[in-house]
């Protein structure tokens, strides 16, 4: 088991926490999911596999800055390390961007830059692409701006629709995702910054 504690966050159905939580030999232990969306199907499936959550209503807060501030605590008190957003449908603000500068890693259903923000696949789809993909990349304050880690391509196929567009591209993204977790932390583990 590995002593390098990681968080997941996470909006929706969580199929790619589902995935790096089930990839073999990961370099890091999840310890926590946050969630920023109560009801969220992510949550059944992080206590599933026994991993404690953190869910709360950004709207429950006066300030993005407050919301950040209980979220940045709360990591910080299961000593995370790394953050992995995984369908996390917010713009990380300057709180947790400062406090985990270089250690925030994002997923992004398409070949960045091409078709940031929300809606990639409807994205590619509408704008005729033949060939889209999967990115994952560090973020920064932008909205899918950061440096690029990897990606891959995925083919626009002739009558695809946003449903079956997405099933390809959520199969690459279950593979790449833990594998570049897995390349970062220990690259990291490695040559530790000073």
């Amino acid at each position: 088991m590995s002593n390098v504690k990681a968080a997941v966050f996470a909006s929706g159905t969580g199929s790619n926490f589902e995935a790096i939580m089930n990839s073999e030999n990961l370099a890091c232990e999840i310890v926590l999911l946050v969630c920023d969306k109560p009801g969220a199907s992510v949550i059944e499936k992080a206590e599933r596999f026994g991993v404690q959550t953190f869910v709360a209503n950004p709207k429950a807060y006066a300030s993005k800055s407050e919301y950040e501030a209980e979220v940045l605590k709360t990591v910080r008190e299961f000593g995370v390390e790394w953050i992995f957003l995984a369908g996390y449908m917010r713009l990380v603000g300057v709180t947790l961007l400062e406090a985990y500068e270089g250690k925030i890693l994002n997923i992004h259903p398409s070949l960045l830059p091409a078709f940031p923000g929300k809606d990639a696949i409807g994205q590619a789809l509408q704008s005729g692409a033949t060939v889209t993909g999967v990115t994952v990349h560090f973020i920064d304050e932008g909205m899918d701006t950061g440096p690029i880690i990897a990606q891959e391509k995925v083919t626009v196929m002739p009558g695809d629709t946003e449903e079956s567009l997405k099933v390809r591209i959520q199969q690459v993204e279950h593979a790449l995702y833990p594998r570049v977790i897995n390349n970062i932390v220990r690259r990291a583990s490695l040559y530790p910054v000073k």
